[in-house]
C-alpha cells in the first residue's frame, strides 16, 4: 500500500492508473471472500483506504485547479 505522500507526487494520469489497479484488486480480493479463498481480510480494508486517498487527492486537486481559475478570472 502506498501512503498519501508517495501518491501526491504522481501524475493525474498515473494516479487514475494506481485508482484503476487498486478497484481491481479490491474486486479480486471480494471475489476470493466469496469463494473462501481469502485468508487475510484485512486486506479488503486495506484496499477500499487506498481508493478513499486517491480519490481525496484527485478531489484536492479539483479544488485547487478550480481555485486557480477563479484567481486568475479576479
Amino acid at each position: 500500500m502506498t501512503t498519501a505522500h508517495e501518491l501526491r507526487e504522481l501524475t493525474d494520469e498515473s494516479l487514475a492508473d494506481r485508482l484503476t489497479e487498486a478497484k481491481q484488486e479490491l474486486w479480486k480480493r471480494r471475489l476470493d471472500l466469496a469463494t473462501g479463498q481469502l485468508d487475510n481480510t484485512s486486506e479488503i480494508v486495506m484496499y477500499k483506504r487506498e481508493i478513499a486517498r486517491i480519490h481525496t487527492l484527485m478531489r484536492e486537486r479539483e479544488i485547487a485547479a478550480h481555485e486557480a481559475q477563479q484567481a486568475q478570472e479576479a
